[in-house]
């Protein structure tokens, strides 16, 4: 590949182009007169007021769009829900990305431009604009910055600069005011006719027929300026990979790009159509998924053979196969490359949790030799006396009272009444026995463990005593006017194990549902997940649920919208997750696993809410999450933000 031919090339035919999209104002101001002449005949009044009519609402809407771009490219990222990366971020994923972009600005001689994230977005794409290096914004989409090693990033940062040095931000943003113009009698023919329905008078019939014909020129207008803004593309787009080869010396980056593009099922594609193609002629990939004169990019494998001339269309089709089950994870590639660079480092990441969705959904009730060991050690770690009580039958139900009970003496004062009025002065004051002797040393992660050892002896409870002892845990949980995640966690896990113990065959089922039927119930609990997982950073909780739903709903576009109630919002999904079809639930257990490990790192919090939803919805789940060498102990996967830690 030649960059210097590339770019002649490119240039005249992006000269030869614009002319072309001038002589299709011209066709547009064309139809309008022959329709005119149509409807009144060869009057050149009425023909040169039609032709200045369309010239004007051409030129007014194309003003106005450039007007609201003024500022440069930042309106352009903000339109496609664009957030900005902080200049201090210790997130992983962004700090990676402000890395690559400041040195490709030091190495191109042009200021850092502004850099945004489109968090919605799990297609792998990217744009540059504005009007001059110095108010230019470049972003990416969440789904780049998750799938992409360093290099392939670094490729794709570096093809958005080319468009930057090139000129063809301008352009770009240009176009996008003029293409807007065009579109402005197509636009006014719409709104006529949906606030002209209803109407049936002679006048609004006239107007309607008016609308109609606005609507077909609007039309016309859209064909060609669709087919000339791919043009300019499709030139620009081989002219910026040139570009990006020139500036990284290297071309597997961007190649692999774009066969991460090719062989993932979200490929390019932007979830907003509108948006998408409005700005299509921008993206480094196809964002609208428009195919022949219209498609804005060139063929995908035309470019990938531009830069890897050795690759064929069936390599494509492994990749895909291969990527479905496991799709790639960009930090955990720049690990195994080595290109992790300085000041980048993952947090941790010796220590992370190697886990996958794939790999979780096929531990679901398939332990194995490991997990055996872990759960001796959980158990050995439990000293012989706390075991004694969990299993002794009058102790069992003031135990699980005690893992209640709160560290606030007030509260924990309000749980005693609680517990006093229903079960006794002498359970109450075991539970808090036990809680100071055993429990304030207890590690987290023995909390669940511990209550499930309790749980058989419960289980033998008469039916009266569980449903007292049922209610006693509910208010204890409820005497703060709170529900911690711990307290949901065991709270519910009680209630489901012991109440199916009272009429196990109302609970044995299999249901039939899909994924489809159930869309607001998978978002209420991924949105818990992701929130629970991260209390303290609203914008890490939203990339966690947005990897979830790419899970289980990737066509689907809901937002996040963490509940009010909390964790307690959960109460109302699980009857419906819970009639799932059985291949509907694993991949419900790998978009909760997606959303837990989203950073890499899964919380005692998250694995107990995790163990909890899989109790629930009957997807019994082993207690060993990680695919880590052994020796980390009962800490193990957890360095930076405190394996011990309770969230509580």
């Amino acid at each position: 590949m030649n960059f210097f031919e590339e770019q002649a090339r490119a240039r005249r035919n992006s000269t030869r182009l614009v002319v072309l999209f001038a002589l299709a104002v011209l066709g547009i101001v064309v139809m309008v007169d022959l329709l005119v002449l149509l409807m009144v005949g060869p009057r050149p009044g009425a023909l040169l007021a039609a032709a200045l009519g369309a010239v004007a609402v051409i030129g007014l809407g194309s003003l106005f769009r450039i007007a609201s771009l003024r500022s440069g490219g930042e309106p352009v990222a903000l339109q496609l829900g664009g957030v900005p990366v902080p200049e201090d971020t210790r997130d992983p994923h962004l700090r990676r990305l402000r890395n690559v972009v400041e040195e490709m600005s030091i190495a191109s001689g042009v200021p850092v431009p502004k850099i945004y994230v489109l968090e919605q977005e799990a297609g792998i794409n990217a744009f540059a604009a504005g009007y001059s290096a110095s108010d230019a914004v470049v972003a990416v989409t969440r789904g780049a910055l998750e799938r992409l090693n360093r290099d392939e990033l670094q490729g794709v940062v570096a093809h958005e600069f080319s468009h930057v040095l090139n000129g063809d931000m301008r352009l770009n943003i240009r176009l996008m005011g003029v293409l807007f113009g065009i579109l402005m009698i197509g636009i006014i023919g719409r709104k006529i006719l949906l606030h002209g329905r209803g109407f049936r008078n002679s006048a609004t019939l006239a107007v309607i027929g008016a609308a109609l014909a606005a609507m077909a020129v609007g039309s016309l207008g859209m064909f060609f300026g669709r087919m000339i803004k791919a043009g300019v593309s499709r030139s620009r787009e081989m002219l910026a990979d040139a570009s990006a080869v020139q500036f990284t010396r290297q071309t597997a980056g961007i190649a692999g790009a774009l066969k991460k593009i090719g062989g993932l099922d979200a490929g390019s594609r932007l979830a907003h159509r509108e948006d998408a193609e409005e700005v299509s002629h921008m993206l480094f990939g196809e964002g609208a998924g428009l195919s022949g004169l219209f498609a804005t990019h060139p063929p995908l494998i035309k470019r990938i053979q531009a830069l890897d001339p050795g690759f064929r269309a069936e390599q494509l089709s492994r990749l895909q196969m291969k990527w479905r089950s496991l799709p790639p994870d960009g930090l955990q590639e720049d690990v195994a490359l080595g290109l992790v660079a300085p000041g980048e480092a993952l947090p941790g990441v010796d220590r992370a949790l190697s886990i996958t969705p794939p790999m979780v959904a096929a531990q679901v009730a398939q332990p194995r030799d490991e997990d055996y060991e872990r759960a001796h050690a959980l158990v050995s770690a439990i000293s012989d006396a706390l075991h004694d009580v969990a299993t002794h039958r009058e102790a069992a139900m003031p135990l699980v009272l005690a893992l209640l009970l709160d560290a606030r003496s007030d509260v924990r004062e309000r749980q005693h009444s609680e517990i006093v009025a229903r079960l006794g002065v002498s359970v109450a004051t075991e539970a808090a026995h036990l809680r100071e002797t055993y429990l304030l040393t207890l590690h987290p992660m023995l909390r669940l463990p511990l209550a499930a050892m309790a749980f058989p002896v419960l289980r033998r409870r008469p039916r009266p005593e569980l449903g007292t002892f049922l209610d006693t845990v509910h208010a204890v949980i409820h005497a703060d006017n709170r529900v911690s995640l711990f307290e949901y966690c065991l709270g519910r896990l009680l209630e489901v194990q012991l109440r199916e113990a009272l009429d196990p065959g109302r609970h044995i089922q299999f249901g039939r549902r899909k994924p489809g039927n159930v869309k607001s119930e998978f978002a209420t609990l991924l949105a818990v997940v992701a929130q629970a997982g991260n209390p303290d950073d609203a914008a890490q909780a939203q990339r966690a649920y947005l990897a979830g739903m790419q899970r289980v709903l990737p066509r689907d576009h809901v937002p996040y919208a963490p509940p009010a109630a909390g964790v307690q919002a959960l109460d109302a999904v699980w009857e419906p997750l819970d009639a799932l079809d059985p291949l509907a639930k694993q991949v419900m257990v790998e978009a909760i696993t997606a959303a837990i490990s989203h950073d890499g790192q899964v919380s005692v919090a998250e694995s107990e809410l995790l163990r909890t939803i899989c109790g629930v919805l009957h997807c019994p789940l082993p207690p060993t999450l990680e695919q880590s060498p052994r020796g980390g102990g009962l800490g193990q996967g957890r360095s930076d933000r405190g394996a011990l830690a309770d969230r509580r």
